[in-house]
């Protein structure tokens, strides 16, 4: 089961919820909607734990039931771990489509960061994301949105900017840059672990950091530009793919 037909079936619920005027009893049962264990992209000690503490703690069946399901729906369905040349490195799907946003896999992994104490694994899990998004960012700090292999071509080649293999999406978005230094900030003050803050982690941030002062636009309008043959408002910047002078 996708997010989407997961958010479908459970949408009634929460509005009901949310209006008062749902009540079932403690021995209601509810529909099975998390992914089987045999079939979950990765699990976590630390994570099922916490799901075990705040599910008796929660007086309100229907909030525990939907805690259940939502709080490892990260881990169970979108996560990509695998150790490359020593080092960890997590590519998480992000949404309907095979892509990893900078922004979104930092925001899926963030309720993880206290439980990394008491799970070196979901440690790793973590440090291989800011690896990945390192890389991504090295690649084109321009783009959004990337895939896994480094050869795929996206759907969207015909944009009109700087496409290359891998990337998916080449919308500048500063938050896309924000997200990973805040996720490895706070990475390293859960873990006290500096070992993705590497040289190479040093340079995706001076990179991100020329990033931010082109696009200050004070003497032009710097290198990036973009352009959609779309009718959708707002998916294409004007003035020639530069946008608003200000």
């Amino acid at each position: 089961m996708n997010r989407r037909q997961f958010l479908r079936r459970t949408s009634v619920l929460t509005c009901g919820l949310m209006l008062g005027s749902v009540s079932r009893g403690a021995d209601s049962s509810f529909p099975v909607v998390r992914t089987p264990e045999d079939k979950r992209r990765f699990k976590s000690r630390a994570v099922e734990r916490t799901i075990e503490t705040i599910r008796a703690r929660i007086g309100n069946k229907e909030l525990a039931w939907m805690f259940e399901n939502c709080f490892p729906n990260t881990l169970d369905t979108t996560v990509d771990f695998q150790v490359v040349d020593g080092r960890p490195d997590t590519y998480l799907v992000t949404g309907d489509i095979d892509a990893m946003w900078l922004r979104d896999s930092a925001a899926q992994v963030w309720p993880y960061l206290p439980l990394m104490k008491n799970d070196s694994n979901l440690q790793q899990l973590v440090a291989g994301v800011i690896n990945r998004q390192i890389r991504c960012i090295l690649k084109d700090p321009y783009a959004n949105g990337f895939y896994k292999d480094d050869s795929k071509v996206s759907r969207w080649k015909s944009d009109l900017t700087d496409m290359k293999p891998g990337v998916h999406e080449r919308k500048w978005e500063l938050d896309s840059l924000c997200y990973p230094i805040r996720l490895a900030y706070h990475y390293w003050k859960a873990s006290n672990d500096r070992a993705p803050l590497d040289a190479t982690w040093r340079q995706a941030i001076l990179l991100t950091l020329q990033t931010f002062r082109e696009q200050q636009r004070k003497t032009g309008p710097g290198p990036y530009r973009f352009q959609r043959r779309t009718e959708v408002p707002g998916d294409t910047l004007a003035g020639g793919g530069y946008g608003p002078p200000a």
